[in-house]
Parts: C-alpha cells; sequence; structure tokens
C-alpha cells in the first residue's frame, strides 16, 4: 500500500474535488471487494455526519450480497452498468472500481457506463493495471499484495490492503473538507449514547470546560460539537456561530487559530 500513496494521494484530490462541487463518491465490487466498499460508505454519516448519498457502496446482487454469497452476479458486466444507470451518475460524480483481479466484469461494466457518462473513473485492484481498461479508467491504484497463503482467496491480503485505501480515500477527503480539527470528529453525528459522550469530551477537549459545560452548549446547538465549540470559543448564539462557520465553510482551524 505504501508504494501507491502518490496514487492514492491523487485518488483523494480527484474525490476531494468532486466533493466541493456536490459530487459523489460511488464504491462498486463483489463479494469481499464490495462489502468493504459498502462498509467505508456506511461510516462516513455517523463520523462525518455527510448525507447518505454522498458516499455510497454498490455491491454485485444487492444488500442480500452482504450476508451470503451471491457469486455469479459478478460474472455480468451488465449488471454494473445498470447499477450506475439506477443511481443517476453524473461528471461531477467519481467511482472507484474494486476488483483485486482487475477484471470483475461487474466492476468493469460499472467503470464502462460511469465513463461514458463523464464520471472520473478509478480501478483499485491488487496486480498491475491491465493495459485493456486504461481507455475507461482515468486512475488506477494498484497494492501489489502478492500471492495469498490459500491460493485465490483475495479476502485475505488483498482484502487488508483494499480496506486501508478505502480508508484513506474517505479519511484524507473529510479532513481537507474541514470535518477533523487535529484528531477529533469535531462534525460526528451524535446518534447513540456512546457518541453523544464523544461529543462532549471534543468539546471539553478544545475549549477546556467541564462536562456541564460542553453538554449544556451541545443541547443549545442541537447536538453538533463543532457548533457548541463555536458558540463556546466566540460567545456566539447558535445562531450567529452557525453562520460564521459558513463564511468559513465549516473549517474550525480558520476560527479557532
Amino acid at each position: 500500500v505504501e508504494a501507491e500513496s502518490e496514487a492514492i494521494a491523487h485518488a483523494i484530490e480527484l474525490c476531494v474535488a468532486a466533493f466541493r462541487t456536490g459530487g459523489r463518491l460511488f464504491y462498486v465490487g463483489a463479494g469481499t471487494s464490495g462489502r468493504l466498499g459498502v462498509l467505508d460508505a456506511s461510516e462516513c454519516p455517523p463520523t462525518f455526519s455527510t448525507p447518505p448519498e454522498m458516499v455510497q457502496g454498490i455491491i454485485a446482487g444487492g444488500d442480500v450480497a452482504l450476508r451470503r454469497s451471491v457469486e455469479g452476479e459478478e460474472d455480468k458486466p451488465e449488471s454494473g452498468a445498470c447499477a450506475v444507470q439506477k443511481r443517476q451518475l453524473t461528471p461531477q460524480d467519481v467511482l472507484v472500481g474494486i476488483a483485486s483481479s482487475g477484471r470483475t466484469p461487474y466492476v468493469i461494466g460499472a467503470l464502462r457506463e460511469a465513463h461514458a457518462i463523464g464520471a472520473t473513473t478509478i480501478l483499485l485492484c491488487c496486480v498491475p493495471p491491465p493495459e485493456q481498461l486504461k481507455g475507461w479508467v482515468t486512475h488506477f491504484i494498484a497494492p501489489i499484495v502478492g500471492p495469498e497463503i490459500i491460493a485465490g482467496s483475495t479476502r485475505l491480503k488483498a482484502g487488508t490492503a483494499t480496506k486501508l485505501v478505502l480508508n484513506m480515500l474517505t479519511t484524507v477527503s473529510m479532513i481537507k473538507l474541514g470535518k477533523i480539527y487535529n484528531n477529533l470528529m469535531v462534525d460526528v453525528h451524535a446518534s447513540n449514547t456512546k457518541l453523544v459522550a464523544r461529543s462532549i469530551r471534543i468539546v471539553q477537549a478544545i475549549i477546556g470546560v467541564d462536562a456541564a459545560v460542553a453538554e449544556e452548549a451541545l443541547a443549545r446547538a442541537g447536538g453538533r460539537a463543532k457548533l457548541a465549540i463555536v458558540m463556546l470559543a466566540k460567545g456566539l448564539n447558535p445562531t450567529d456561530a452557525n453562520i460564521l462557520l459558513e463564511e468559513h465553510e465549516g473549517f474550525l482551524r480558520q476560527i479557532l487559530d
């Protein structure tokens, strides 16, 4: 994976550029590759408070394939193309095809369709980039992991490398969009007890107040840690703090530093 650092960094810039113009990121894969894409996409709303449509995972065979193997679906390029059409991709979007072998028909069908639409296309594979795909793939990320301990079982090393890359694509993109301050998830969506407690700790860590003050500010901020931080740091009401955040495009550092 380290050898592909430059390729990953370039892919991140493509994703950030898309997000800044209202574009979306789609992961498309079959089997383990598809599950990893869905997993990474599903973690974005709670971690970064992104709308669910901003990062989407598409798996061959649909949601049922998340729990049990639907192997035959990966052999249908037309199904991959149909999945892209169904989600109405635009030239502002990015599609990342995930295929350890670099030749999964479902993924290739999706890449071809996305390219025809004008979307940015990226292939994440664990083999040298296939020459025949260079006509409709904008960018390649190809961590070469070598033979699996169980021959052909790409859920192992290839799957681990794939997850690392996907984590970097979304996490670093969100950092560049101002959704992290230092190493704190200031845009966390506090949707359960654990995340509510985390929001309180985040406000405490950044502002230096006790838990009661942080909790009261969060209540006035509708649970939004970033908004509560600005309110406390600048002595503002929720409305004015929100205006200040919007003026700085959500970048907390520009307000606090």
